[in-house]
């Protein structure tokens, strides 16, 4: 039987775990599937190199989720809402799209605990779904960038925003990296003093990042703060667009349990 193909679209993308998760459950659960990464550089290309390559779906990472929006056909009303998506399915010659990221995400915040104040920094694709999934969960979610233009759609929502000039902080329970700074440097989401200010006192703090140890997450360590990295994020969303590449015939538990033993089997080799 001929194997269908998946992918994962971003730049930079060779640090991408998700090859090795959905690869192992293709394996484990019998389905004829084959995931690998493309780095694709220039998003407004994304809906031309999916049907070039021939893929029934995709993932979506940075930088591209924007761009993945407006490769759609069909939306689904989430990923409509919030004007991001992170995986796109091939069906009847449409590209259907949804956000995985968000679902995955709040399970992680409910898994983590610690109070429902949350502070993002950054102001992305993934930070926009998370905020509003968050929201009608009955967190409460600021926004913090470092520059004012990318907040206008988070204003426009109702969120509260603020950029590293205008921002007073104030007390959070959770404070979230959603940017990609730390990703292939060594740069923090926001200037140290500024977040030794907001760090003072939290119950948590995230990083959307996996794979590395990142200066933002260093930093909270040294402060004596509990901390996670964007592994459970990675999972939990990926067990979602597992489901939607299979068209829902496994049980998300064991697409869950064979994606956790990839996860395991690369941590315990680093």
């Amino acid at each position: 039987m001929p194997k269908e193909l998946f992918a994962i679209f971003g730049d930079p993308v060779a640090h991408s775990r998700s090859p090795l998760m959905h690869n192992r459950a293709f394996r484990e659960l019998g389905y004829p599937g084959c995931y690998g990464r493309y780095r694709l550089e220039d998003g407004t290309q994304l809906r031309e190199r999916f049907l070039e390559l021939g893929l029934q779906g995709i993932n979506i990472t940075v930088p591209h989720k924007e761009h993945a929006f407006e490769a759609c056909d069909v939306l689904d009303p989430f990923a409509q809402k919030v004007e991001a998506v992170n995986t796109i399915v091939l069906r009847e010659g449409k590209l259907h799209g949804y956000n995985t990221d968000a679902p995955g995400f709040l399970r992680v915040m409910e898994e983590f605990g610690g109070g429902k104040r949350v502070l993002f920094l950054g102001a992305g694709g993934t930070a926009a779904s998370s905020a509003v999934i968050l929201r009608e969960a009955g967190y409460e979610v600021t926004i913090l960038n470092r520059s004012a233009g990318r907040l206008e759609h988070f204003r426009e929502q109702g969120f509260e925003t603020a950029t590293w000039e205008s921002f007073e902080p104030r007390e959070y329970d959770l404070v979230v990296n959603m940017s990609s700074a730390g990703l292939t440097d060594e740069s923090l989401p926001a200037p140290e003093e500024l977040l030794r200010s907001v760090l003072s006192g939290v119950k948590g703090v995230v990083d959307v990042i996996y794979g590395k140890k990142t200066p933002f997450l260093r930093l909270a360590e040294s402060l004596g703060l509990p901390t996670k990295d964007g592994s459970d994020m990675l999972l939990y969303q990926g067990v979602i667009a597992f489901d939607l590449f299979t068209g829902g015939r496994f049980d998300r538990g064991e697409i869950e349990r064979a994606m956790r033993k990839a996860l395991e089997l690369v941590s315990s080799e680093e």
